[in-house]
């Protein structure tokens, strides 16, 4: 695959459905879990689960049975699902650190006065494209705590400004996502900070596993929301990995061999895991250079550790897709058919809806369809994980002023 082909491609995990789960993996996702997890996002002030749309006239123009759309731009205010994992870990870490039973979040006021000056001179630091920095801002803000996050080379102006807006002192790097990355785990190394990060490593798997088990509120809201009639394929963004290895961790649990199918969905110029799969040497292989594409929460070339085990013992399908991929999502949600209901939905966010669309309509797509058995029987789930969080950049893409760039 050329780092700027206009082509979808695709890989078959032939393990995918071969291999026993891997309890030493999938346990910290099971049912217990999803209780307490759902049980500690219910406790922060305005949870409540964000709404699944079922777009039946999308489904029948597509020759599927149904198409539901998870729109998380409604997630505590903060247009995106990040805030699930970052609050999850940030907490349960702190605790951990501080050797208290439960530090509130979102009311300070319930905090002992130790407790505030022990929060006050810590400082978290992570590294985002946007949304999950905002996320651990957000957090941090909640409780007191000091953030500073570092966002790569060409990110938005907007998602640095609204990272600000929760107290972070944030900036923008000479480098690029993985490079973010590393400057974060060298700054919490050498000034004793707590990094907050999804990227899994050796020797630093706790707090993205907790991130990862952040998440399960999530899956859980979508199959309730569901209910009786599950889907049988679902869609999933992947930048570093964590959120469809949470989920498919979350689907192993749950339904084992008949768990719906799991199709994984990468920008082309960052399809780390679709290249690790299609290397079949069981190793996680990164990309470097420069990320470039659109979908800047995507734009992630070293995989999580953790997420890649997860994602090639037990992930069906890998699908690297260019730019107009999202392009299309993008358009289609926000310009639905009648009945249907309108969803702003960001670059990241709307992929998987855009890829669905082009499997659907694109005869050079076929042989995609065809193995993933896509008829009037098949469900199709899909997470919109972000609204506009570039305002002006949703504007110029669904408006139709947007060209890709030159390789």
């Amino acid at each position: 695959m050329k780092p700027d082909s206009d082509d979808i491609v695709w890989q078959a995990n032939s393990a995918a459905r071969a291999a026993r789960a891997n309890k030493a993996l999938t346990d910290a996702f099971s049912s217990k879990h999803v209780t307490a997890i759902r049980e500690f996002h219910r406790a922060i002030p305005g949870y409540q689960p964000t709404p699944l749309a079922a777009l039946s006239k999308l489904a029948e123009f597509l020759g599927v049975g149904a198409v539901w759309v998870k729109d998380e731009s409604y997630r505590f205010g903060l247009n995106a699902f990040k805030v699930l994992g970052a609050s999850f870990a940030l907490i349960r870490t702190l605790e951990k650190k501080l050797q208290c039973e439960r530090i509130p979040l979102g009311d300070k006021n319930r905090q002992s006065a130790s407790l505030r000056n022990q929060l006050e001179n810590i400082t978290c630091v992570t590294a985002t494209d946007g949304n999950h920095g905002r996320a651990v801002a957000w957090g941090a803000e909640q409780i007191g705590c000091r953030s500073v996050v570092f966002m790569p080379a060409g990110s938005s102006p907007v998602r640095l400004e609204n990272i600000r807006r929760h107290g972070a002192e944030a900036s923008i790097i000479d480098g690029n996502y993985d490079d973010a990355v590393r400057m974060a785990a060298d700054l919490a190394e050498q000034n004793d900070w707590l990094l907050i990060q999804d990227t899994a490593r050796p020797g630093y798997t706790q707090i993205p596993e907790q991130i990862m088990q952040g998440y399960l509120t999530l899956f859980d809201e979508a199959f309730e929301q569901v209910g009786e009639h599950e889907p049988t394929h679902v869609f999933i963004q992947c930048g570093v990995g964590s959120l469809p290895a949470s989920l498919l961790a979350f689907l192993v649990e749950r339904y084992g061999g008949r768990r719906p199918t799991l199709i994984s969905v990468e920008p082309t110029r960052a399809a780390s895991f679709y290249r690790s799969v299609v290397a079949a040497d069981g190793n996680a292989h990164a990309v470097t250079g420069r990320l470039d594409t659109i979908m800047a929460g995507l734009a992630c070339g070293e995989p999580s550790s953790l997420a890649w085990e997860i994602l090639r013992d037990h992930g069906d399908i890998f699908v690297a897709c260019p730019d107009r991929v999202s392009v299309r999502g993008m358009r289609v949600l926000g310009n639905p058919l009648p009945d249907d209901r309108p969803m702003v939905s960001g670059e990241s966010g709307a992929v998987t809806l855009g890829l669905v669309y082009e499997i659907a309509t694109d005869p050079a797509n076929r042989h995609l369809r065809e193995h993933l058995r896509l008829d009037r029987s098949s469900r199709i789930l899909l997470f919109s994980t972000e609204g506009d969080t570039d305002p002006q950049m949703y504007r110029k893409i669904v408006w139709g002023d947007w060209r890709p760039r030159a390789p």
